[in-house]
């Protein structure tokens, strides 16, 4: 079995980390550059930097943002937000991150899953997915969780596998910001279908909650916001719990 990763996600809004409940009521986090070197200095495995409201407004994910990131940081990060084009990841690689994250383009035009991932490689692109139950399943949501799609949210993740996606960050809508914990159902009925990595998101509060969404949601990683951004747990408190139940986590 390979090592569980603990994922920091900082989600930026005008150069600031914020965090919400259910993508509505933000709060300031404190700065992105600043945070990515905490996060790094406690042995974080990756972090997630998401441009929330970029694709809304239609604009460009800070690229000079990425480059100062990279100029602190030692681990691989993510960005995503507002990422539309070959040119825009080649933009965003090159300023120094090591994979970048689509939702709402991906949506828009399946086939971008299939150009970007031919042309970067697979391990270079990760298919976010935010998605809110609907009925017996879960819907897709884009532009910031504002808009619904109609999609099956399984069947969407086994759509971007099949195009070529190396990973998917699969956000729980109604349980992000709570702090009462994952998705399971969601994250099981995602690993039963796909064979590639799934980033569990959405939910963390407790120490126990990471380990349910690794041990039992079967996830490959997990995305914490709130609990690192305001001091509840530190990244090595989770991986100390987490290898106390048995589980490997990288040090």
């Amino acid at each position: 079995m390979l090592a569980k990763r603990i994922i920091p996600c900082l989600d930026v809004d005008n150069g600031r980390v914020v965090k919400g409940t259910n993508f509505v009521s933000l709060r300031d986090a404190g700065d992105p550059v600043e945070l990515g070197k905490r996060y790094d200095q406690q042995g974080a495995d990756e972090l997630v930097f998401l441009d929330i409201t970029a694709s809304h407004e239609r604009r460009d994910t800070v690229v000079d943002m990425v480059g100062r990131v990279a100029r602190e940081i030692f681990i691989p990060f993510t960005v995503g937000g507002g990422i539309r084009s070959i040119d825009a990841i080649e933009r965003i690689l090159k300023a120094g991150a090591d994979k970048v994250s689509l939702n709402t383009a991906a949506v828009d035009d399946p086939t971008l899953v299939n150009e970007t991932s031919r042309y970067f490689g697979s391990q270079c692109i990760v298919v976010a997915v935010d998605a809110k139950r609907s009925g017996e399943g879960w819907e897709v949501y884009i532009h910031g969780g504002r808009t619904a799609t109609g999609i099956d949210a399984i069947k969407w993740m086994e759509d971007v596998e099949a195009r070529g996606a190396g990973e998917i960050l699969l956000t729980s809508m109604d349980c992000d910001g709570t702090k009462e914990g994952y998705d399971l159902e969601l994250l099981s009925a995602a690993q039963d279908a796909l064979s590639i990595p799934i980033i569990a998101s959405g939910g963390a509060g407790s120490l126990s909650s990471i380990y349910d969404a690794l041990a039992v949601g079967g996830a490959d990683a997990a995305l914490a916001a709130s609990i690192f951004h305001y001091g509840t747990y530190t990244v090595g408190d989770v991986k100390d719990y987490l290898a106390k139940r048995g589980l490997e986590v990288r040090r």
